[in-house]
């Protein structure tokens, strides 16, 4: 027989829920709220995501079948699949945004990964995005195709607590390149990017903001070599060269020097390019 707290319960003490009333109360998140409060909600949504329930059908089963404990899980005295619906329509997604960030925040005080083994005092973040699949018979503001509808869910993730910093979510049609307007850009922060990302003018914003930058380099770039710096081959590091994009519009989009490396990966025996504006390390 139990005899304490469970465990689900025991993970939920964690949450900080001072923090949350006050996020509550201020979108007014329970007004006119009598049993299903927005408490009884995240702790719903949060035990779908740590069961693995793929849909509201599905949680509402994993639900059920603790339903003589709903109290004393967080749910409140009853979850029903009618409320938590309207619940997650209509009540503001900006009382769990902001928890959510305010989560965040909190690990990324007290998280640190030991084996990241570059001496920068810089926080040093990786973006990319996922694309998920809906269905758009039923998701059909999601269109993404004519018959396949899906979102994009883009990551700012933290390399050196491995914590996503920022999630944006937008449709999947979306291209990657316009999320980096959305981003504010930490001034002597390093931001990893896919060559996908490589676009010369948002590229300079990242520079005019005090930050660095590290991507690959399209098969088509054009670079103008000024000199070279010297390279200990045996690191796997076959050029470091310093110049200046060419063609006319490159040029104007980012008139500054660039930094491109030509590494070998003896892993998986394949030459990579990066461009960046770092020139110190």
């Amino acid at each position: 027989m139990n005899q304490g707290k469970y465990v689900y319960s025991q993970l939920t003490d964690f949450l900080p829920k001072r923090v949350f009333d006050c996020i509550v109360d201020k979108y007014d998140g329970n007004k006119n709220v009598r049993f299903f409060t927005c408490w009884n909600q995240l702790c719903s949504m949060v035990f779908g995501q740590l069961t693995g329930r793929e849909s509201m059908c599905d949680l509402m089963i994993g639900l059920e079948a603790h339903k003589s404990k709903f109290y004393h899980l967080g749910f409140g005295k009853n979850v029903t699949r009618s409320n938590l619906s309207k619940a997650n329509e209509r009540r503001n997604y900006r009382i769990f945004e902001e928890f959510a960030y305010h989560l965040i925040d909190e690990a990324r005080r007290v998280t640190a990964v030991k084996d990241f083994d570059l001496n920068i005092k810089s926080n040093v973040y990786a973006f990319d995005s996922s694309t998920i699949d809906l269905c758009l018979s039923v998701f059909w503001w999601a269109e993404f195709r004519k018959t396949k509808g899906g979102v994009k869910l883009h990551t700012l993730f933290d390399v050196k607590t491995s914590i996503p910093s920022s999630i944006l979510i937008t449709k999947a049609s979306v291209n990657d390149m316009n999320v980096l307007d959305l981003l504010n850009y930490e001034p002597g922060g390093y931001y990893i990017l896919d060559r996908g990302y490589t676009d010369y003018e948002r590229l300079y914003r990242i520079t005019r903001h005090s930050a660095y930058f590290v991507t690959r380099t399209k098969k088509n770039l054009r670079f103008k070599r000024m000199y070279s710096n010297n390279v200990e081959k045996s690191s796997g590091v076959l050029s470091d060269q310093i110049g200046k994009l060419e063609g006319f519009y490159s040029l104007q989009y980012y008139p500054d020097k660039l930094r491109k490396i030509k590494y070998y990966d003896e892993e998986t025996d394949r030459i990579f390019e990066f461009i960046t504006n770092n020139f110190d390390l």
